[in-house]
């Protein structure tokens, strides 16, 4: 005789503990959610459609769209770089449809930032600038933009990556990147990327053509470092010391001979005349392999060494020439304003 009793009782308690599971994943999916709204509803006010060229064109003029963030309730705003161009004809159009002027106070292509300050306006909403480096992988973050034109768009993702580099339009990497799949797109540029806990910890500024869910936000220490040069000085001060060059292997033979473990280096193929390489006695065919105790592993690594730390002081340089070691004294400058678009060293 069949027990249906004992077959009763095991399946109530399937039952059940199912029913329990989707309690826990409903419960889940609503913290999910309530963070996004949470954030979105923090922050969404905060977000501008940034757009560039005449209010009016004609069938032949273009002009750009992006977006942008309010961090401070008398207009500054943060977007990028590539939005704003050489477009001295700015305007910012809120969530509420509300269209002010603005006028650009710096920009550094360098780490494709620019600030913005909205003209004749008070008490906006705003957010604040989180910090970048209290993020871990797998956190949960949401953009908000306007990609092609769709206003006010919200994406969730997580931070897939931390500590990427990706190339300016300048030239120059820009360090410190995240990486993350939430959802960007052409409009999106400039807007904000928010922590759970409605701090902007990121500005999208770039989406790998072709892949799938890779896109990149400059870090807000990034921004902040950028923000407080462009406030006090108009521009990011960075040093220069006038040489064009690319990264370049070490032979093994003039690594073993000058005792040196680089493989790779910043070899010089051109150098400014009367500028601070060409008063060291640096040379064309110089491989560089440190730079003030840093080691120099291609020419990355010696424009990172360049920051405003090191202008009008001078350096010990090491250098390879023709396969010995030879240390030279440098003096970096300040980069001109003419200079600072570029990619060169």
């Amino acid at each position: 005789m069949l027990d249906l009793t004992h077959s009763t009782t095991d399946e109530h308690a399937s039952l059940q503990a199912a029913k329990q599971a989707a309690a826990g994943d409903d419960a889940l999916l609503d913290a999910y959610s309530n963070a996004v709204i949470s954030v979105t509803e923090r922050v969404g006010p905060a977000v501008v459609r940034v757009e560039t060229g005449p209010k009016v064109r004609n069938a032949h003029e273009r002009g750009g769209l992006g977006s942008g963030i309010v961090i401070s309730p008398d207009g500054l705003v943060l977007t990028n770089s590539h939005v704003v161009g050489s477009s001295r004809q700015i305007r910012l159009r809120d969530i509420e449809g509300i269209v002010t002027d603005a006028r650009v106070l710096g920009v550094d292509a360098d780490t494709d930032l620019a600030l913005l300050r909205a003209d004749g306006v008070r008490d906006l909403r705003y957010a604040s600038l989180g910090n970048s480096k209290s993020l871990r992988r797998g956190q949960l973050v949401v953009a908000i933009g306007n990609p092609l034109g769709f206003e006010s768009t919200v994406t969730a993702g997580v931070v897939s990556a931390l500590g990427r580099s990706i190339r300016s339009v300048s030239g120059r990497t820009i360090e410190d990147v995240i990486q993350t799949d939430a959802a960007l797109n052409p409009g999106n540029s400039g807007g904000p990327l928010v922590s759970s806990s409605a701090e902007v910890i990121g500005i999208n500024t770039a989406i790998i053509s072709g892949a799938q869910g890779i896109c990149f936000a400059v870090a807000s220490n990034t921004a902040q470092f950028v923000l407080s040069e462009i406030i006090r000085h108009g521009y990011v001060r960075r040093a220069y010391i006038g040489v064009s060059g690319q990264t370049a292997p070490i032979p093994r033979r003039h690594a073993v001979l000058a005792g040196v473990e680089n493989k790779m280096g910043a070899l010089v193929a051109q150098i400014e005349p009367d500028g601070p390489a060409a008063r060291a006695g640096l040379l064309p065919g110089d491989v560089v392999i440190k730079l003030d105790g840093v080691d120099v592993n291609g020419v990355d690594d010696l424009i990172r060494a360049l920051d405003r730390d090191r202008i009008d002081r001078t350096l010990e340089m090491d250098v390879l020439r023709m396969g010995r070691l030879r240390a030279i004294d440098i003096h970096p400058i300040e980069r001109k304003a003419s200079a600072r678009q570029g990619p060169a060293p």
